[in-house]
């Protein structure tokens, strides 16, 4: 079990000043894209990759928050269970994916078999007692 102390959830003026701040330079990014694209003589693939320097930044301001260090911490948490893990062989998995196909197979012919069953109950004998 992991303990740790608990943090206070509460942020701080400063932390939402970074993280308005990365919002800002991501949307600058985005602008700068739309903006730089009306003149045609920027490649596309520079104003690409002006937006995913954008995002960068962006997201390098916002680690600095309590935010991001609570979001460091969950996907260092996890890898960590990641690693706990036991994947199937690819024998098991391809014996578990052939029973799934047949079970499939037979599943969908007894709900074509009740379907036909049904159509004939409704549209020959019911259908014909009412006319």
């Amino acid at each position: 079990m992991n303990t740790k102390a608990e943090q206070p959830k509460g942020t701080n003026a400063a932390d939402i000043g970074k993280l308005v701040l990365a919002g800002l330079v991501l949307v600058a990014g985005i602008f700068a894209y739309s903006w730089l694209g009306r003149d045609g003589s920027i490649p596309s693939s520079v104003r690409m990759l002006g937006v995913l320097a954008a995002l960068v930044i962006s997201l390098a301001i916002a680690a600095f928050t309590a935010l991001g260090r609570r979001v460091r911490n969950f996907i260092a948490e996890s890898q960590f269970e990641m690693r706990k893990v036991v994947w199937p062989t690819r024998d098991e998995t391809i014996k578990t994916t052939g029973i799934i196909i047949l079970v499939v197979i037979v599943l969908s012919l007894l709900l074509g078999l009740i379907d036909l069953i049904l159509k004939s109950v409704i549209l020959d004998w019911l259908l014909k007692l009412g006319g």
